[in-house]
């Protein structure tokens, strides 16, 4: 018996590991491609046994200021998704509003909308206030997106906190401002930082608000600068790879180190 269990155990480890390797061999691709001197990625070997910095140099080069214009914007809309999220999440899951349902299913179909529709509509708007090739604009598009999204994913774990905590932080003195601030917030800690890494990927991937809201070449995503690499023939893979490398880094550095907190996040609130 302890045998088979073994066994069994060697064979999920291997069935994991397999799946895990085919599931990363595009990462390791974007990352060989990087450093292979040749021009077509298909054409790349197998190992950059000579590898060429020209792709690396172009892509810091060029895509260095579009990446911090990226980060910038990701982080206004991490800021901004919080700063309303939090306190309407904590409102819906403990007080007793009228209209609350329809609320919730209004943050649900918020969640359908196509992103060329929403994009479309604050193009006018934007044209109008002044606000398109700004920082400020790209921050409010993306926090449209991530907003609903927060909502439901601290609303779900908010729902779950003992009401008897808050109670006795009222009977103690404390206003509702200071029980949330002191209680709710740290309570909540898992779920608001899996909304915050959310919010943050949802503004860091974002191209479609880009590509609508930016019409000059001083302001731009990492995404349109990606999308500048790929014209009707693209001469070399190298640097759009390299870009590509430089735009996961962020994103693989914040799920690495706060995975913990995104898997206890998003099932908190599941199950009371």
């Amino acid at each position: 018996m302890h045998r088979t269990s073994s066994l069994r155990k060697g064979a999920d480890t291997v069935i994991g590991v397999l799946l895990l390797a085919v599931m990363l061999f595009p990462v390791y691709w974007m990352v060989n491609a990087s450093f292979q001197a040749g021009g077509g990625a298909a054409a790349s070997t197998y190992f950059p046994l000579h590898p060429d910095l020209a792709g690396w140099d172009k892509a810091l080069s060029q895509q260095t200021r579009n990446v911090a214009t990226s980060l910038l914007v990701s982080l206004g809309s991490v800021a901004l998704t919080l700063l309303i999220a939090t306190p309407a999440a904590y409102a819906l899951a403990r007080f007793r509003l009228r209209g609350s349902a329809v609320i919730a299913l209004a943050l649900l179909i918020a969640q359908m909308i196509p992103g060329i529709v929403i994009a479309n509509a604050l193009y006018a708007a934007y044209n109008d206030l002044g606000l398109l090739n700004t920082i400020y604009g790209l921050v409010l598009a993306d926090s449209t997106h991530s907003v609903p999204f927060a909502i439901l994913v601290m609303g779900a774990f908010m729902r779950s906190i003992p009401p008897s905590l808050i109670e006795a932080a009222k009977v103690d003195g404390a206003s509702r401002l200071r029980a949330f601030l002191s209680i709710v917030v740290p309570v909540s800690r898992n779920a608001i930082i899996t909304a915050g890494l959310f919010s943050f990927l949802f503004a860091w991937s974002d191209f479609l608000f880009g590509l609508t809201l930016t019409t000059s070449d001083k302001l731009k995503p990492v995404t349109l600068g990606i999308y500048d690499y790929l014209n009707g023939e693209v001469q070399s893979w190298a640097p759009v790879m390299a870009t590509a490398v430089m735009s996961s880094l962020p994103a693989i550095v914040l799920l690495v180190i706060a995975q913990r907190y995104i898997a206890t996040g998003a099932t908190s609130g599941a199950v009371k």
